[in-house]
């Protein structure tokens, strides 16, 4: 286990909180939550974990499974799915996926990865299954890389080989197919990939806390401030009190630098996405197609769509494209309002029976990668353990690293602890601001040479 090559620390404070743009839609869809529980006053714990998304609620479930009777409590600085889980695509993947790459195709051991985001998808099955979640926010239905152009296509015609070598099965599918699928022929082929989860993200996560909630407290709008080395323990501050504990766990994915931690390490990304307002049965017949589907592009660069029903929130299209580096963590309203721009431009070019339909939700979420692709999962102070960095694989990525610094805090160890304490620390990054103005550079130039994908 390898631990912070720096001196230990006795206090750390949270330079930043999150800060969103736009609603997140996937929350908003599903109506308003109850009442929250808001952290005050004084407690002890056995575990706290810090923020209460897919790997934060990970490791609070597996916690529960090493230590069915530990105190644990979760602090989480807004509301449930209001953060990156109700931000994303939903996508849970299984095969590799590798947004540095061109097909996607991993660099490394890829017949580890895909064994571990099985585990991850079966963990979460479970949670479905034990939590009574509706099944309709975890759809095991795959999903389609889709190809616009000849490079599009030969893109997927790589990654499939890439694929037959691994044992893994896809199929290809033709324009016409793609359009009856669709609606829309704007794809001239496509790649399906079967093991794909297609979630409704903030339904898992707020059926996922809702279940924990009768074992654990799970906090809300209780954002962490800091925390302190009291004798042998950690004492948490939250705005309205302080919890005393041997073992915390951060959860918080790229805020683990606002903690002062893999400081200059870190990209912290936003990605935007738009989303149509419930669809009229007149639009519905203009679209045609399948009622539930989604498509990433063939290019990682490229524009991902969903289309959902009514048991996942309303029929509506989900369009998800563009992104900035950030390092302040901080997206601008003129961000979300230029991504919106293309996203509207986007979507009609895919559906012109439907050109000009605005949408009704536009958001930016937060992603954090490493430039050498590598998550935090270790200990990283004594009694601090970390599940972060997920490299835009925020699903599976996150599940597995919750489930790892939950099973590193217990004293145990798996295939998942084995494979992310062994991994590199995440490369240093070029100063400021010479990163944000290349990488900013990078990634529009990137989005102009994906064209229709």
């Amino acid at each position: 286990m390898r631990r912070s090559t720096s001196a230990m620390a006795t206090q750390v404070t949270a330079r930043r909180l999150p800060i969103h743009q736009g609603p997140a839609a996937w929350n908003v869809i599903l109506g308003a939550q109850g009442v929250p529980d808001v952290f005050e006053g004084e407690a002890t714990a056995d575990f706290v974990i810090v923020g209460a998304g897919f790997a934060g609620l990970s490791a609070a479930r597996r916690l529960l499974q090493l230590h069915p009777t530990a105190r644990i409590i979760v602090l989480e600085a807004g509301r449930l799915a209001e953060g990156a889980s109700g931000r994303n695509s939903g996508f849970m993947i299984d095969l590799p996926h590798d947004l540095a790459s061109d097909d996607y195709a991993g660099a490394g051991d890829d017949r580890t990865m895909i064994a571990l985001n099985r585990q991850a998808i079966a963990f979460a099955r479970e949670a479905v299954s034990d939590f009574a979640i509706d099944p309709n926010y975890f759809d095991e239905a795959g999903k389609i890389n889709g190809a616009a152009s000849a490079a599009g296509h030969a893109h997927n015609l790589s990654y499939a080989k890439h694929l037959t070598s691994l044992g893994e099965a896809s199929e290809m599918l033709d324009q016409a197919q793609m359009t009856a699928l669709t609606g829309s022929a704007h794809y001239q082929s496509g790649l399906f990939t079967p093991g794909t989860v297609m979630l409704q993200p903030a339904g898992y996560v707020r059926g996922f806390g809702a279940g924990l909630a009768a074992h654990m407290r799970i906090c809300e709008n209780s954002p962490v401030t800091g925390f302190a080395r009291v004798g042998s323990d950690w004492r948490v501050t939250t705005p309205k009190g302080t919890v005393t504990t041997p073992r915390i766990l951060l959860t918080n994915n790229g805020h683990l630098e606002s903690f002062g931690y893999e400081k200059g390490r870190l990209m912290q990304l936003f990605l935007y996405a738009s989303m149509t307002p419930e669809l009229e049965t007149d639009t519905l017949a203009k679209l045609g197609g399948a009622p539930r589907w989604g498509i990433t592009p063939s290019d990682p660069m490229g524009t991902t769509v969903r289309r959902i029903n009514t048991s996942q929130g309303g029929n509506r299209i989900i369009t998800r494209t563009c992104a900035t580096l950030n390092p302040n963590m901080t997206p601008t309203a003129s961000d979300v309002a230029r991504a919106a721009r293309v996203q509207q431009r986007k979507f009609d070019q895919r559906f012109p029976q439907l050109a000009g339909l605005q949408m009704e939700h536009k958001w930016a979420g937060h992603l954090c990668l490493s430039l050498n692709g590598v998550s935090v999962m270790r200990e990283i102070e004594n009694g601090v353990f970390s599940g972060c960095v997920q490299n835009g694989l925020g699903t599976a990525r996150g599940t597995l690293t919750g489930i790892g610094a939950a099973e590193l805090a217990c004293g145990e160890t798996s295939d998942i602890t084995a494979f992310f304490t062994r991994s590199a620390p995440p490369q240093r990054l070029p100063p400021q601001p010479f990163a944000k103005i290349g990488a900013n550079a990078v990634l529009r130039w990137k989005e102009w040479r994906a064209g229709n994908e």
